[in-house]
């Protein structure tokens, strides 16, 4: 019979992997992920593992049968709200995280409410509106936030055209800048995954106090 850790066992196993005061930084601090599609299910999934205290998840949409390529869900939760199958699937993984969903729409008139909470916020939309309006809206109003977000990842390119630039004081973008689902076609999971894990890998940078890109 397996039996789940305890707190503490998984803890000190995170303390071992990571230092005591790096692990201490990661288990205070709370990560915004704003969409929960491919990349967002992904970053989340990562910061999880990471022992990330707190993750607070935005995403509208519900799961759908081509969402199951790329995005962390599973078969059977198809037709479920994003935020409640994602928040399922990381109980699993991490049994102690404290999460927050909401299953709305970000917005110029609510994005501020649901971020106000956090430390770092992970931009993870397809929509390029959207990814402009959290953006500027975060930047102008939100200065003690530091905003993660993604450019460039469709397509069969190299993954290693994928990289992490430092745009403003407080801003990251992530991906190769260039690639566009509407002249790409389509989008892998191995390339969406390796844009998610550059988001989530700047995350736990910013935590650290290591800045730079």
């Amino acid at each position: 019979m397996s039996k789940i850790p305890t707190k503490e066992e998984m803890q000190k196993a995170l303390e071992i992997r990571h230092g005591r005061d790096l692990q201490e930084k990661f288990s205070r601090a709370a990560v915004a992920v704003c969409g929960l599609g491919g990349l967002g299910s992904n970053i989340a999934v990562s910061l999880a593992r990471a022992g990330i205290g707190k993750l607070i998840l935005i995403d509208f949409d519900k799961v759908d049968i081509t969402n199951l390529h790329r995005q962390q869900y599973k078969a059977r939760q198809v037709g479920m709200q994003k935020t409640g199958a994602l928040a399922e699937n990381l109980l699993e993984i991490a049994p102690y995280l404290e999460l927050e969903t909401h299953a709305v729409r970000i917005t110029e008139e609510n994005f501020q409410p649901l971020l106000q909470e956090a430390d770092v916020i992970c931009e993870a939309f397809d929509n390029p509106e959207a990814k402009a309006m959290l953006a500027n809206g975060v930047l102008e109003t939100m200065p003690d936030k530091y905003l993660v977000a993604a450019s460039g990842m469709a397509g069969l390119s190299s993954a290693n055209s994928i990289q992490t630039r430092r745009v403003a004081r407080r801003f990251y973008l992530c991906g190769d800048g260039e690639s566009d689902i509407s002249r790409e076609k389509t989008l892998f999971s191995t390339r969406v995954m390796a844009c998610a894990a550059h988001q989530a890998h700047m995350v736990l940078r910013i935590l650290a106090g290591e800045l730079d890109a």
